[in-house]
């Protein structure tokens, strides 16, 4: 069983769902044109992956093999439900501006993606634990984007003016193809950095 450490540096880090693995960057680049947008579709993010890993860890030794997938959409589904039910209620001016992405939740690849590689085959703590990191590397990564697409785009971020009257906003990037390149441009970095990181783990072995 993976420790709690290793598990939120998998998720955070070393396999992001969105840097390493390439996958939910429909959701990424819809969203994050605002980062209060990327907050809360994260945050939504976060509460379904690790509960529907919770649970499909729970029942794991009960659900029949042949139907595990649809087991699992509904239980992903429930919990998009509430998220979606909450918005509505709690906060409607979010639902409206989130649109059709939250529903678009369930059919996420990074919570389908955890059920079946880690929940499906590790005890319920680990897979909470699993889906809340994954769900948070992939709510970094929004963040990320969304705070140079609303900075140079709206001269805000999180709504709060930052760039004066002098600044001229950059119309491209609150269109999707910024969103595009910040992304290929995060990815690239990190692509680098990690391949570093992996030279230096190589070289230290073979001086040791």
């Amino acid at each position: 069983m993976d420790s709690p450490k290793k598990i939120f540096r998998m998720g955070l880090w070393e396999d992001n769902p969105v840097l390493v693995q390439i996958i939910g960057i429909c959701s990424a680049l819809a969203v994050t044109n605002l980062m209060m947008n990327s907050l809360i579709m994260g945050i939504g993010l976060i509460f379904v992956t690790g509960l529907s890993s919770f649970t499909v860890s729970s029942i794991r030794t009960f659900t029949p093999k042949h139907i595990r997938m649809m087991v699992q959409v509904l239980i992903i589904a429930a919990y998009v439900i509430i998220v979606d039910i909450f918005l509505k209620a709690y906060m409607p001016e979010m639902s409206k501006a989130l649109g059709p992405y939250v529903g678009l939740i369930i059919t996420n690849c990074i919570i389908m993606g955890r059920a079946e590689a880690y929940a499906q085959q590790n005890p319920p703590i680990p897979s909470f634990l699993d889906g809340v990191a994954s769900g948070m590397g992939y709510t970094i990564v929004l963040l990320l984007i969304a705070f140079f697409r609303e900075l140079f785009g709206f001269g805000t971020v999180f709504g709060i003016k930052v760039l004066g009257d002098w600044w001229t906003p950059w119309t491209i990037m609150i269109m999707p193809p910024a969103a595009f390149f910040l992304l290929a441009v995060a990815i690239w970095i990190s692509k680098t950095i990690q391949d570093k990181e992996k030279d230096d783990k190589k070289g230290q072995v073979v001086n040791s």
